[in-house]
């Protein structure tokens, strides 16, 4: 399972932004990688063993597992379009 802060914050040593969500089952986790592939900036999950590319199913089902992982894209990008879709994974 998935488990994300709601909201998103600023790391401003990284430069990045993270984004909160839940994921629950394999169904959603496909859905999320679609998502991922409709934007052409990099959309990243970032779990306690590493990251993995949210447009890679398989990189997406290595981390399932974890307890705290996070959608992360860069700073300066409008995400506006990715935080309607992904609305419904939201804690």
């Amino acid at each position: 399972m998935f488990y994300y802060i709601i909201g998103y914050c600023y790391d401003e040593g990284d430069g990045h932004m993270e984004f909160a969500v839940f994921i629950k089952s394999s169904e959603q986790a496909q859905k999320l990688s679609r998502i991922a592939e409709k934007f052409e900036f990099d959309v990243w999950i970032h779990g306690n063993s590493g990251r993995a590319d949210a447009k890679s199913l398989l990189g997406l089902m290595l981390l399932t597992i974890e307890n705290d992982v996070k959608i992360v894209v860069a700073d300066g990008i409008d995400t506006t379009a990715l935080e309607k879709e992904i609305e419904e994974f939201r804690v």
